[in-house]
């Protein structure tokens, strides 16, 4: 089969593919324009899926399967792949362990004021009246517990916080005190002292936290949005960051991005602003190709129910 990918990876990853699978025709390439006079008679295409648009789906006719080396697939034109009935896989759970991390290291830089004694250092200013505070015996939302959120559970047991965990079902997951559906939403923001938002953007979580859902928190509660933009109603976010209601918003994505200068955002006293990089690891094309290995083993034995992160295109997740 000819397998084509438009995710830049190094010759290390290009040569363990075609060695590991001589069987396949390999096409390497940067980019999707790169690869266009190439990638119309592709079976198999490796990518990060912001290239796929419904413009260039139906050129490739003999497209089968697609697997995304990244989580998110919702700038992907999924239902026109529902309606090819094209297989697509996804990269999720790499991301676990540099999206805790980012999701702790956060925390702690809100709690123990990091923030501000930077600042002080900068002005050489000996400074110990600042109230510092711990992460020990808060509260921790995970408002939608995958894997990511799961990691996330785990590390805050560590650190001995409580945690509420939201997902679409409410099913109890690993490192979580108690599950929440999404339903419930509104019964749990009160609770909690950090809220970390990681769901996957589909018309039924857009916006998913907008005006109500921010009234529902503590004033003195951390927002975290590490999932899409678009989940946040930012023009509300920006209002209620503006009359002090919310103690602090750590904000990496953002629904247009790169976020513009002229963005409130960056000048809000309450609120960090991180370019959509808690993702970030010199170890994520690892990852993700070491799914799309075990992948296209599975698919070579043609057993489908043994592949990684099948995506339900109609569902979007």
């Amino acid at each position: 089969m000819k397998i084509i990918s438009t995710a830049k990876m190094s010759g290390r990853h290009q040569e363990k593919l075609v060695t590991s699978y001589p069987h396949h025709q390999f096409h390497f390439y940067a980019s999707m324009k790169e690869a266009q006079a190439d990638v119309m008679d592709a079976d198999i295409l490796v990518t990060y899926g912001e290239d796929l648009t419904p413009e260039n789906i139906p050129e490739m006719q003999k497209l089968k399967w697609i697997q995304v080396l990244s989580a998110g697939v919702d700038m992907m034109p999924l239902s026109l792949l529902a309606d090819r009935g094209i297989l697509v896989t996804n990269a999720s759970g790499i991301h676990k362990i540099p999206m805790a991390e980012y999701t702790f290291g956060v925390m702690l830089q809100v709690a123990r004021k990091m923030n501000e004694l930077y600042e002080k250092q900068r002005n050489s200013e000996w400074d110990r009246s600042i109230r510092v505070e711990e992460l020990y015996g808060k509260t921790l939302g995970i408002i939608g517990v995958g894997a990511i959120g799961e990691e996330i559970a785990r590390r805050a047991q560590v650190f001995g916080m409580k945690v509420l965990g939201v997902s679409r079902s409410g099913t109890l997951k690993s490192g979580c005190d108690e599950m929440y559906a999404q339903k419930d939403l509104l019964t749990v923001l009160p609770r909690c002292d950090y809220i970390v938002v990681i769901v996957p953007l589909t018309e039924e979580t857009r916006n998913l936290i907008g005006r109500t859902e921010l009234e529902a928190m503590k004033e003195s509660a951390v927002l975290i949005n590490i999932a899409r933009g678009a989940v946040l109603d930012e023009e509300a976010l920006v209002t209620h960051l503006q009359e002090g209601k919310l103690k602090m918003a750590v904000l990496d994505v953002f629904s247009e991005e790169p976020l513009p200068k002229s963005s409130p955002f960056w000048q809000l006293e309450n609120c960090l602003v991180t370019p959509h990089m808690s993702g970030r690891s010199p170890f994520y094309m690892e990852r993700a190709l070491e799914i799309f290995h075990h992948n296209l083993t599975a698919y070579d034995k043609e057993a489908e129910s043994d592949m990684m992160n099948v995506i339900d295109c109609r569902r979007g997740y």
